[in-house]
């Protein structure tokens, strides 16, 4: 029952956040701010992540093709499926999941325990328009993040394929265009939209609905983290199932 509750109030509060809308000047300031917080400041580890996750399945890759009637090529083909099916859209977000939304929870909870909330509401504004209606619209750049990782992503297993000895970057590059299928990038665009949705509504939930002091503060960012990655999963799994049989 407690967690038929919580459900139910995260869709009231998705219902609050698209009513009674904050002034449009307001809402465009604050959604700059969040670009700036959310995206903009976490390119620089969606790189660093991307290029050694898609360096580490080519060498994965090359070092289980043991025949040597499996053509090398294969290594950029398989680097290529991995990184844009599942590394880029489903780990990153994952990843996601414990900057982003640890961030999200914590600055709402702070807001919570400081009674900054209580004070947005007393002024007349709905507080769930104008906290969590700009992290919404923020995070719909988020694919603008992920296109970057699987560029980085197929660019670290370039490179750890070709100075690691493991194949030709003629062959990398035949085996990186090889059966390309274009729906592919279309699935996990669509998986990358449903994460940052997910990215902005679940950390608001737990950190406009947290009670207590500080100590519950980290308390719900680490229960944000977990519920996030437990929803993206299982989100995953659905998209795959319904896009992809």
């Amino acid at each position: 029952m407690f967690y038929l509750e919580d459900i139910g109030r995260y869709f009231l509060m998705l219902k609050g956040v698209f009513s009674r809308m904050t002034k449009g000047s307001v809402i465009r300031n604050l959604i700059f701010k969040e670009i700036d917080d959310l995206i903009i400041g976490s390119l620089g580890i969606t790189v660093f992540l991307a290029f050694f996750i898609g360096a580490v399945v080519a060498i994965q890759t090359a070092l289980n093709l043991t025949n040597p009637l499996i053509p090398k090529k294969l290594i950029g083909f398989a680097s290529r499926q991995s990184v844009i099916l599942e590394f880029a859209p489903t780990f990153i977000s994952v990843i996601m999941a414990g900057k982003v939304g640890s961030f999200i929870t914590s600055s709402i909870g702070t807001m919570r325990v400081t009674e900054q909330i209580d004070a947005l509401e007393v002024m007349g504004i709905n507080s769930l328009n104008y906290l969590i209606f700009p992290k919404i619209i923020a995070m719909l750049t988020y694919p603008f993040v992920i296109a970057i990782a699987m560029f980085t992503g197929i660019l670290g297993a370039y490179v750890a394929g070709i100075y690691g000895g493991f194949l030709s970057s003629s062959d990398f590059l035949t085996g990186l265009r090889e059966e390309f299928i274009p729906y592919h990038l279309v699935y996990a665009f669509i998986k990358t939209f449903l994460f940052s949705f997910l990215l902005a509504t679940i950390p608001s939930f737990h950190g406009y609905y947290m009670k207590g002091g500080a100590l519950e503060v980290g308390k719900a960012s680490t229960s944000a983290f977990v519920w996030t990655t437990v929803v993206i999963i299982i989100s995953n799994y659905i998209l795959t199932q319904l896009l992809l049989s």
